[in-house]
């Protein structure tokens, strides 16, 4: 059986919802007053959404790798997910949220 899309449907949501959440999340930490406080932040929300772009691209095409790729996500989605909920302001607890959420997805596949 051809797997893709519909078998990976709710991983790839997740990915990309965990993806916009951390592009959100990294560009509302560069206006946060103590900016330089959130560098680890920042870093982390971009790796994180690219890693997110690339496992829901994975999956949608039937990569072979899509597993792999879910595993590096997963990894990724946690360290996010760790650094976000050191800070108290919304955008970085939402994205913590979307982060674990993404997280157990990709553990899932």
């Amino acid at each position: 059986m051809i797997q893709g899309y519909h078998t990976y449907k709710a991983c790839i949501d997740a990915c990309l919802k965990c993806a916009a959440l951390c592009n959100h999340c990294a560009a509302s930490c560069t206006k946060e007053e103590e900016v330089g406080m959130m560098a680890r932040c920042i870093q982390l929300d971009m790796e994180c959404a690219a890693i997110c772009y690339a496992a829901a691209q994975l999956m949608s095409l039937g990569s072979e790798k899509a597993k792999e790729a879910c595993t590096i996500c997963a990894a990724l989605c946690e360290a996010c997910a760790n650094e976000c909920s050191k800070h108290e302001n919304k955008h970085c607890q939402e994205c913590a949220g979307a982060c674990n959420a993404c997280a157990q997805e990709c553990r899932n596949i």
